[in-house]
């Protein structure tokens, strides 16, 4: 078999940045390559639309692409941002169901929909479902799962009989889009991980004894931020009883602080926790002073602490 070899006309030439050709070999992503390349070409950053109608793309597959090469710093901060995607497109009934007869990936998406949703789509539902299929480059196995994964939250959350709106699942879509979560395995993994920390914020529910009711949203934050150190139950339980032994109940804000403290100093387990949190552990017990030796600070430190969170409330 002949080897091919392969040569570039060039009566024009174009300047490439060593750097940027080989970021952009290593990315391997065909859409940001001819992004990259029709920038480069344009001189700058063009209109959007007529960015995507020349390299034949949907808007939000260039978006994602543009967002991409702007995490690898091959486009500036101070370039213009693309333009925010125009509105879905509206499609008749006819068009959409002679488009499924055209495309069988769309069409088996279709009738899988309607079976999941156990009913006949709306034009207006089916008019979001191509919105989704056509714009964000998503497999059709991958939205298939995306959809059963919301149903089965549906079922959990509200019952049996609830299942998730054409609109609660286009939102899903855009959201798992911008987080690149376009493939199957991508979707399984996403979800797994979703799984995971979810599992681990219960967790720390518990240990906390908030039962009564439902995290705020601030509260949210503060128990996702937890479950993203992914420390062990038993560290959780150690810093809710030090902050309890110190100032005699729980404060998110107490707990947030003793733990970020720990985070910082590289502490994971209980036992590096006592060696090496000198201020609140053992170590500390050997020093006097009018302050319980549990906690993680000296009394000047708990007051300034203190005086803070009152303040913001």
């Amino acid at each position: 078999m002949n080897n091919t070899k392969f040569s570039l006309r060039t009566p024009e030439a174009l300047l490439l940045p060593a750097a940027d050709a080989d970021t952009l070999l290593r990315l391997s992503d065909g859409d940001c390559a001819l992004l990259y390349l029709y920038l480069l070409r344009a001189g700058g950053v063009p209109d959007e639309k007529a960015a995507a109608e020349a390299l034949r793309m949907s808007v939000e597959r260039l978006r994602l692409a543009a967002d991409r090469l702007r995490k690898e710093g091959l486009l500036g901060e101070s370039a213009p941002a693309l333009e925010p995607a125009d509105e879905t497109q509206e499609y008749t009934a006819e068009e959409l169901l002679a488009r499924s007869r055209e495309d069988r990936n769309w069409s088996a998406l279709l009738q899988e929909t309607e079976r999941i949703m156990g009913k006949h789509l709306s034009r207006q539902e089916m008019n979001t479902l191509y919105d989704i299929y056509q714009r964000l480059g998503m497999s059709t196995e991958t939205i298939i799962f995306l959809i059963n994964y919301l149903l089965e939250r549906y079922r959990k959350r509200y019952g049996e009989g609830r299942v998730p709106t054409l609109y609660a699942i286009q939102k899903e879509a855009f959201a798992w889009a911008r987080l690149e979560v376009l493939t199957l395995d991508d979707a399984e993994a996403y979800v797994a991980k979703l799984e995971r920390s979810r599992e681990k914020e219960q967790s720390i529910l518990d240990i906390i004894q908030l039962r009564d009711r439902k995290p705020s949203p601030s509260e949210r934050q503060y128990l996702e931020s937890w479950a993203a150190m992914n420390l062990g139950d038993e560290v959780y339980a150690l810093a809710y009883d030090r902050m309890v032994s110190q100032i005699g109940k729980f404060n998110w804000k107490y707990m947030n602080s003793i733990l970020l403290a720990w985070q910082e100093k590289g502490l994971k387990t209980v036992a590096e926790i006592e060696k090496g949190d000198v201020r609140g552990g053992r170590a500390a017990a050997h020093k006097p002073r009018s302050d319980s030796p549990e906690s993680p600070w000296t009394g000047d430190d708990l007051s300034s602490f203190m005086e803070m969170v009152n303040r913001k409330g």
